[in-house]
């Protein structure tokens, strides 16, 4: 069943997580553990992020370095199909823009494909480390909708050069992502709202947010989006803070703004299991609360925090 199709089908709030490719020469191991400790709330999906490579520089000697492109955590179409080969659970790898060519989407749409895997994720990506601002590659989709663009065109058969798809097809289903306090390159929220509902216009079927830890920005942000007139289901995605220096990382890595009341207490934080306490039990608040709202899943970012995730979900599910 397609994402959009297993939301739909439950009563309840439905349990969904992302998880990342281990690194490079780690082993799945440690993927299949985090899993195991989620299994039990019955999970309707497990997303699997991608990572677009990074240069390095190595040194070669006499002041002399050479450099090299280097990807950590390649692997989203094994671990996908790994995932489903084992837990029979719904599999959505990301599929960016960033760091890949229009060529390098079609091999992994063409490999997802033979392996029956057709729930996406669309995403322009982050901009690399090393770029002042996002540049797609060479050959590449500058934008989400670009990439939407691609799939649909895959969907019907033809490929980027133009030529026809031979053999039958099953369609791509795919949500996208959006932003409750705005997309930090976004000049406004009224903007950021058009471009999602051109990304809806286009195909996505549902929309996943950026976490979040005030639920008033969420409830604000749907009102606006309905509106608007988005009319996909908005997931809300939830990610408990689990140290210390999170508390003040977090919101300057994903621009959002923690609620007076939460920062009250969280500044009384004096070592990193506080921290974890006060993380787990505010995502119990925010969960409830949007259970009560009657949202259609919760989307749960673990990395870095799957026991916290396991704890939040022992109390809500």
């Amino acid at each position: 069943m397609r994402v959009i199709d297993l939301i739909k089908s439950t009563d309840k709030t439905a349990f969904s997580f992302e998880i990342l490719p281990p690194i490079k020469g780690t082993g799945i191991d440690k993927v299949y553990a985090d899993i195991d400790m989620l299994r039990e709330f019955d999970p309707k999906y497990i997303n699997i992020t991608t990572h677009r490579s990074e240069y390095v520089y190595r040194e070669l000697g006499d002041g002399l370095f050479r450099r090299d492109r280097l990807r950590r955590r390649p692997g989203t179409v094994a671990v996908a199909a790994a995932i489903r080969n084992r837990y029979d659970i719904t599999v959505v790898p990301h599929m960016l823009c960033s760091g890949f060519t229009r060529e390098d989407t079609e091999y992994m749409l063409l490999d997802l494909q033979f392996l029956g895997i057709t729930d996406l994720l669309v995403l322009r990506g982050d901009k690399a480390k090393h770029e002042p601002s996002f540049t797609p590659e060479p050959g590449g989709n500058s934008h989400a909708i670009e990439l939407e663009e691609q799939i649909n065109d895959f969907n019907r058969g033809v490929f980027v050069d133009g030529s026809p798809i031979k053999a039958p097809l099953q369609p791509f289903s795919y949500g996208v992502a959006c932003y409750p306090e705005k997309h930090e390159e976004s000049p406004n929220p009224e903007q950021d709202l058009h471009w999602l509902l051109r990304k809806v216009e286009t195909g996505a079927e549902y929309a996943v947010t950026q976490l979040f830890y005030d639920n008033r920005r969420y409830f604000d942000f749907v009102e606006r989006a309905r509106k608007a007139g988005i009319d996909v289901p908005i997931i809300p995605g939830i990610k408990p803070f689990t140290k210390l220096s999170q508390i003040s990382m977090i919101p300057k890595t994903f621009k959002v703004d923690l609620p007076e009341e939460l920062a009250c207490e969280a500044i009384k934080c004096r070592n990193d299991q506080e921290a974890r306490i006060l993380g787990t039990e505010w995502c119990i608040y925010q969960c409830r609360e949007l259970m009560e709202h009657g949202v259609p899943s919760i989307h749960f970012y673990t990395v870095g925090a799957v026991e916290s995730v396991r704890d939040i979900a022992k109390e809500i599910y």
